[in-house]
């Protein structure tokens, strides 16, 4: 299907398949590679728990701030530029992680990531999303979305094939060098496929300061602490399932189910939006993901990590899609501040969790409290915005 933007015809299905690969590289190798590859790191560095929640948290405190400084209007008819840009610094920053053993070092390097990640995925999003909707077509969304699952797939493949040929203390080495190729490899793809330029809407001007009333603010609240809790099994799965020595098999698979499920999440929670409605379906979402943290400690080894990986990716991208559609709902006339809000508090929380789970997984011996933690943290998440979801009728 052709979409005719301001300065080109553009085809949809090239325009989505830029998009999922862009979110790929940028989101599933660029942001969440660290997780299959960090079990490698803590015992070839080596890596303390607290150590790599740290590292961990600063990637996040870059994407915190890549994603404040892209509200502001400085990118405005470059975003083509500023996107192929940033997916080069991802590449380039993915192997100058194979570079060093200093923790300060990784944790500058991660932070410049995440910085350039948002930058990616923001810009990338404007492009391709802005077309979707365009068009009318739900599949274009969806397809990017779907990008994550499928570099987490992706790069669970990638360490486990790492592992066959590269054996040893520095084999983590090979797993961000690998990383990186794929990503410049996505660079020339995208520079190929993603049009020039975003369609622009009548609505770009300054938008009202956000009326805080109590729905708003308890789902933005709701969303920050959704960031601690998706995070810790976001960051350390594959460790706990090394840690619980299950095998090199099961840490391979529940990375890798948890980007298959990633990857057709919103093709799967779509149908229910209509008879449940959004808010009932964030709270499912919710729900369903402190299920999987809970089950990965407390299955049997051998089952944890998948169950655990499986019910993470599949909810996980939903509840950050469905949670900003709520927060666009409920203030349909600041949509860019509220997004931009929210994502902030995401970040925060984000932020927190690894360095809390490190700190406690270091002080205990296990990540098992830290995960009660955030399983009680998405239980209330879906709490909070039970008053909300009479606000949305």
């Amino acid at each position: 299907m052709l979409l005719r933007s301001d300065t080109e015809p553009v085809n949809l299905f090239r325009t989505a398949l830029a998009g999922m690969i862009a979110m790929s590289a940028a989101m599933g190798f660029g942001r969440f590679s660290y997780t299959p590859i960090l079990p490698g790191m803590m015992s070839g560095v080596p890596l303390s728990a607290a150590d790599a929640g740290f590292i961990a948290s600063a990637n996040f405190a870059g994407y915190l701030t890549g994603a404040v400084l892209a509200t502001y209007s400085w990118a405005a008819g470059r975003e083509r530029e500023v996107a192929l840009s940033a997916l080069l610094a991802n590449a380039l920053l993915l192997a100058a992680m194979a570079a060093t053993n200093s923790v300060p070092v990784f944790a500058a390097i991660r932070f410049l990531a995440g910085l350039a990640s948002a930058f990616a995925m923001i810009f990338t999003s404007s492009i391709v999303l802005s077309h979707g909707a365009g068009a009318g077509n739900d599949h274009v969304q969806a397809a990017h979305f779907g990008g994550p699952g499928a570099g987490i797939a992706l790069s669970s493949v990638m360490v486990m094939l790492s592992g066959l040929f590269f054996a040893g203390a520095s084999g983590w080495r090979a797993d961000w060098i690998g990383g990186a190729i794929f990503s410049a490899i996505s660079l020339a793809a995208v520079w190929v496929l993603l049009p020039s330029a975003p369609v622009r809407s009548g609505n770009a001007g300054k938008e009202p300061p956000i009326v805080w009333k109590l729905p708003v603010a308890l789902l933005t609240l709701s969303y920050g602490i959704f960031g601690f809790g998706y995070v810790i099994t976001a960051t350390f799965l594959v460790t706990i399932a090394r840690m619980d020595a299950s095998g090199q098999t099961v840490e391979f698979l529940c990375w890798f189910i948890a980007g298959l499920t990633a990857a057709v999440a919103l093709f799967a929670w779509r149908p229910l939006v209509y008879p449940l409605g959004l808010g009932w379906v964030y709270v499912a979402a919710l729900l369903t993901e402190a299920v999987g943290v809970l089950a990965t400690v407390l299955l049997p080894h051998s089952m944890a990590p998948l169950v655990g990986g499986a019910l993470f990716g599949a909810t996980f991208l939903a509840i950050t899609a469905y949670g900003l559609q709520i927060g666009r709902k409920l203030v349909p006339e600041s949509a860019r501040r509220i997004f931009a809000t929210m994502t902030a508090a995401f970040g925060l929380g984000q932020i927190i969790g690894p360095i809390v789970a490190g700190w406690i997984a270091e002080q205990t011996g296990s990540f098992t409290t830290p995960t009660f933690i955030a399983a009680a943290a998405l239980i209330l998440c879906a709490a909070l915005v039970l008053p909300v979801i009479k606000r949305l009728g």
